[in-house]
This record gives C-alpha cells, sequence and structure tokens, in this order.
C-alpha cells in the first residue's frame, strides 16, 4: 500500500487462478490435443498439433493479459490498466459510483476467489469489474468509504424517489 493523504494507495491484481477460471474448456481441448497429437501413426495428428500450438499461443495471450491487468484504488480515483500490445488506462472518480455487486461462479468459488462489479455514473466507465479479487479480500466497504469521503468533501447528495 502506498500512502497518499489521508488514504493508503490499495493496488489489485487477479490472481492467477482467474486464468484456469476463465479458459478451463480451452485448457482441457489444448491437453487433448497435444495429448493426441503426440500419438504415432494416429490420423490428423499434425492437425491437432497445429490447434494445440495455436490454442497454447491463445492462453499464453490470456495469461500475460491477466497478469498485466492493475486496478488502483486511491484517495480520490479508481483506476484501471490492461492490456499488453495496446495498453489502457481507465479513471473512474470514486464520487461517481453508486453501487457495488460482488459475485462469485462455481469455479470462483472453488478457488475462493470473487469480481466485484463497480457501477458508476461514468461516461466511459458506467461498470467496473474488478476479478480474481480473493474472498478474504474485503474491498467494498473500503472503497464505499473513499466514494461517501468525496461526495461529502465535494458537497455532493444523492437524491432518491421511493
Amino acid at each position: 500500500m502506498i500512502r497518499t493523504g489521508y488514504f493508503h494507495e490499495v493496488v489489485l491484481r487477479p490472481h492467477a487462478a482467474q486464468l484456469v477460471i476463465d479458459n478451463l474448456s480451452a485448457m482441457l481441448l489444448c491437453f487433448i490435443t497435444l495429448t493426441y497429437g503426440g500419438m504415432e501413426n494416429m490420423p490428423l495428428n499434425s492437425l491437432a498439433m497445429a490447434v494445440a500450438v495455436l490454442l497454447l499461443a491463445v492462453l499464453s495471450y490470456r495469461f500475460f493479459y491477466l497478469r498485466r491487468m492493475l486496478y488502483r484504488i486511491g484517495q480520490e480515483q479508481l483506476v484501471s490498466e490492461h492490456g499488453i500490445l495496446y495498453r489502457s488506462v481507465d479513471y473512474m472518480e470514486l464520487y461517481r459510483i453508486v453501487d457495488f455487486r460482488e459475485h462469485q461462479s462455481l469455479l470462483q468459488q472453488l478457488f475462493g476467489l470473487k469480481t466485484v462489479s463497480i457501477l458508476s455514473m461514468d461516461r466511459s466507465t458506467p461498470r467496473l469489474d474488478i476479478i480474481g479479487v480473493r474472498n478474504s479480500n474485503d474491498i467494498v466497504p473500503l472503497i464505499r468509504e473513499r466514494v461517501e469521503y468525496n461526495k461529502k468533501r465535494k458537497g455532493i447528495y444523492e437524491i432518491t424517489n421511493h
């Protein structure tokens, strides 16, 4: 954590197990095609090897993409960085955040991970999914505290009709 004024900057990266969660079927297919392609005197084993190499390339790219993802929760902004060849950085002002949601797929539950969705009034990023967060990392209250702090600091009040 980096100290910036009143709040520490929190840096999050998706857990590597998120790659398995997102690409389990491609990984299984890659294993099967590698195994079949490695067998001698089997029909289409060279095609199977070509498919396996292609799948390995795709999985490698997805792995490096996931490992280069970064989420920084600062005093006033939530910053999302992603990309390998083309790097993109999205900035979300914390005072624009309006709601949160945590959800888990079955595989995320098995690996002890979750996805935190943040809904905002930001035009460029109305929804930001922070994927691969450990269950033990309770970031919603942390973000919520910073959202409330920034709304008070800027004099922003929410008006609701029920």
